[in-house]
């Protein structure tokens, strides 16, 4: 029988911390978090593993050690508003909501928009909103969020989340195709300006509808 606890100091010891995640309050959030409630019950046994966790319709949780680095690179204060494109199991969402003020999470499939609004209620994540919806077609508000993370890859950079944040706030996104990726820190610096910062490389399934790199013609 899997041993919960023990399975969670290990996953945030050995995947997390070890990954150059050193943030008390992400550490926090993750280990507070129950990781295990948000995973499809026939794949409990893989819950704390180093991989990404299948969910249904071909969708997947991000590996802990990632979610842990996206969560220190958005450095969330108390008091932000956080958004998140591709809600998943929810779980992502919940670590976002021990951080932020309050969490929009926007999700395409239906069935796994249900059941995370579930989970997160038995978990007691009353400040994550989830709806349904197509996070490559969401408008407004402009300036609206401190952090914005894009839970999937865009196999081309997309600048329509830029403007949906505040001045001051930051963007994660996975950009790129195949097995190497970028992480890429976007910070609005003024109403008209952002910076771009490299961060790490990673992979990750794309967004639902995200825009393909033009194919190479020889």
């Amino acid at each position: 029988m899997l041993n919960v606890e023990f399975a969670r100091r290990q996953m945030i010891d050995q995947q997390v911390r070890a990954w150059e995640v050193l943030d008390a309050r992400v550490l926090e959030a993750m280990s507070r978090v129950h990781r295990e409630a948000f995973v499809p019950n026939e794949q409990r046994d893989i819950a704390f593993a180093d991989m990404a966790v299948p969910l249904p319709q071909g969708q997947f949780m991000l590996p802990p050690k990632l979610e842990g680095r996206i969560l220190q690179a958005l450095a969330i204060l108390p008091g932000d508003r956080a958004l998140e494109i591709g809600t998943g199991s929810g779980h992502f969402a919940a670590c976002l909501g021990r951080l932020a003020a309050s969490v929009r999470s926007v999700e395409i499939l239906p069935e796994l928009a249900r059941t995370a609004t579930q989970r997160l209620f038995e978990q007691g994540a009353h400040n994550v909103t989830v709806e349904v919806g197509d996070g490559m077609g969401l408008s407004g508000p402009e300036g609206g969020y401190e952090a914005i993370a894009l839970s999937g890859s865009l196999p081309v950079y997309d600048r329509r989340f830029e403007r949906l944040l505040a001045e001051g706030g930051r963007l994660l996104a996975i950009v790129g195709s195949g097995a190497l990726m970028e992480a890429r820190l976007v910070t609005r610096v003024g109403a008209t300006e952002w910076l771009q910062e490299s961060l790490f490389e990673t992979s990750a399934p794309p967004l639902v509808h995200a825009p393909e790199a033009p194919a190479f013609v020889f």
